[in-house]
């Protein structure tokens, strides 16, 4: 049991000193005391502390300058937000992340080159058809794995993080409240946005996108009618 209960200090360490940061006590850029401070601060021991230091270092907080001391990156909790769309209607959510796979088939058919739209046609071919598919995980996991390679395209990292979040919220939303899915377009849906894309005409690849989405957008909103 003790190694819990270290695991537990250290969680109620960072909580505190987090709260602390997003209340400002120290500003961006600012050093923290030291270990020894923060340990009587919070009652803790200075192993504890350096515990939650490192778990606010990979979470953004902080950041470890060798020689110089633990400083703070940031004020603001970039987890608030996610969480805050998390509540979000399942078609608000649905909403967005067609608006980000609009926006980065726009991107991606201003930045096209061969090899993208090689790599975006041989991940369709792996893909393959889902009713030729006894494997509806292998299946999923190959079509996620094309739409998020149209999303790579786009050449926007931040981009590709939202969409991660998206994808993952609504697929567990739909598990969780209906146990089935929202229909899955054909091959021919697909093929039309690679090669929307392949013109390197934004707004040709705006319609493809609209127009394989529309589909999944009217069947949940049949599915949600009371």
């Amino acid at each position: 049991m003790q190694p819990l209960f270290k695991v537990n200090l250290a969680d109620t360490a960072v909580t505190a000193i987090k709260a602390e940061i997003l209340a400002c006590r120290w500003p961006v850029g600012e050093r923290l005391p030291n270990e020894a401070h923060l340990s009587a601060m919070l009652g803790v021991s200075r192993g504890t502390v350096r515990e939650a230091v490192r778990v606010l270092v990979s979470q953004g907080f902080l950041e470890t300058r060798q020689g110089s001391g633990t400083y703070v990156l940031t004020t603001t909790d970039a987890t608030l937000p996610l969480d805050r769309a998390r509540q979000a209607s399942l078609r608000d959510r649905l909403e967005a992340r067609c608006a980000l796979d609009v926006e980065a088939a726009r991107l991606a058919a201003l930045r096209q080159t061969p090899a993208m739209i090689a790599r975006l046609r041989a991940l369709l071919d792996q893909r393959g058809n889902s009713d030729a598919d006894a494997d509806k995980a292998g299946f999923i996991a190959r079509d996620i794995a094309f739409h998020k390679a149209v999303i790579a395209a786009s050449g926007n990292r931040a981009m590709v993080e939202i969409y991660d979040f998206f994808s993952a919220s609504i697929m567990q939303t739909i598990e969780a409240t209906t146990g089935g899915g929202l229909p899955e377009p054909d091959m021919a849906a697909h093929i039309a946005i690679v090669d929307a894309i392949a013109t390197g005409d934004p707004q040709i690849a705006d319609t493809a996108v609209r127009a394989f989405m529309a589909p999944v957008l009217d069947h949940l909103d049949r599915m949600l009618q009371p």
